[in-house]
């Protein structure tokens, strides 16, 4: 019971900051389209450092042996995850398809993770570490592939600046920090200064989140309520328990285990609304999927958290 109020909080905390955003842009405390200006500020710059820091302070390629193990996981879980979009994605109506299925797929694979695994271990845990270099290819894999869902002849366009993104090359560069040795000559200013700078990355990603509901509250549509259900019943209660699964048949080890579980738990990633705008799809149905699964969230992600617990 414990893990699961743990859980809880760490989700509860996520919504309620989100909640302050969304009443940010309500009062017109700052203005809405400055939410496009500041997820640049989260995505590559905050976040970035943020793994910088921990990666250099908590990693331990000695005592984590198998930390090369971890990107090959997270491939392992993403063929998974395409499988299962591909068959979910039928319940949905065809017209609703592609964004069912871009969000089904892409989940929320950083941010809802960190505040989890944080509230159970600590900020400096080396779970959080293992966090970072499972999902070290996932910024990229993202924005490669996410056209895949709205693809039209001839529109294919790869943006090598997203692909090679910032959070890719700090992991790799931390991870040579350690795997050199030369951590201890960087300066304590200098990880002090990415230190305040990573320590705003959840905030502000979920005040960007919180803010972009209110905005596309206006222009939300028809409330698709039957495709809601089909939605939250398949990402966040099928999907984990799946997963769930077939980690009692598999068994890895138990922090790989858990960042799968949660992986497979999670609501969609905060980005899909703008890339499916992006490529012509409907953001208005997208959000109305992301808001469900957001809120559904609460009780499911500390429920699927508690049955792993009975398995490990």
């Amino acid at each position: 019971m414990d893990l699961f109020i743990t859980t809880f909080e760490s989700v509860a905390t996520l919504l309620g900051i989100g909640v302050i955003g969304f009443w940010i842009i309500k009062k017109e405390i700052v203005p809405g389209n400055i939410l496009g200006l500041l997820s640049p500020l989260a995505l590559e710059i905050a976040l970035p450092s943020l793994i910088l820091v921990n990666i250099i302070q908590n990693f331990s390629p000695i005592d984590s042996s198998d930390w090369w193990q971890l990107p090959l996981w997270w491939c392992f879980f993403t063929i998974i995850a395409a499988g299962l979009t591909l068959i979910f994605s039928f319940v949905s109506k065809k017209n609703f398809r592609r964004e069912f299925s871009i969000s089904l797929f892409f989940q929320n694979g950083i941010f809802f993770p960190l505040a989890i695994l944080a509230g159970m271990f600590g900020n400096d845990s080396s779970y959080i570490v293992s966090l970072f270099l499972f999902t070290v290819f996932y910024a990229a894999f993202f924005f490669s592939t996410y056209q895949f869902f709205f693809e039209k002849k001839g529109s294919w366009n790869l943006n090598w600046r997203k692909i090679i993104h910032p959070v890719l090359i700090v992991t790799i560069i931390a991870v040579l920090i350690r795997l050199v040795g030369i951590q201890d000559v960087i300066p304590g200013f200098i990880i002090s200064i990415f230190s305040l700078l990573g320590g705003m990355t959840i905030p502000l990603i979920m005040i960007i989140l919180g803010g972009n509901i209110y905005v596309d509250f206006h222009k939300k549509g028809k409330i698709q309520s039957i495709e809601i259900v089909k939605f939250v019943v398949v990402k966040n209660i099928l999907f984990p328990l799946i997963f769930l699964s077939i980690l009692f048949l598999i068994k890895p080890s138990y922090h790989i285990a858990l960042i799968i579980l949660i992986q497979g738990a999670v609501p969609p990633v905060t980005a899909v609304p703008l890339v499916t705008e992006r490529s012509g799809g409907d953001r208005a149905i997208v959000n109305q999927f992301i808001v469900s699964s957001f809120i559904l969230s609460l009780i499911t992600i500390p429920v699927m958290v508690w049955l792993f617990s009975m398995l490990y």
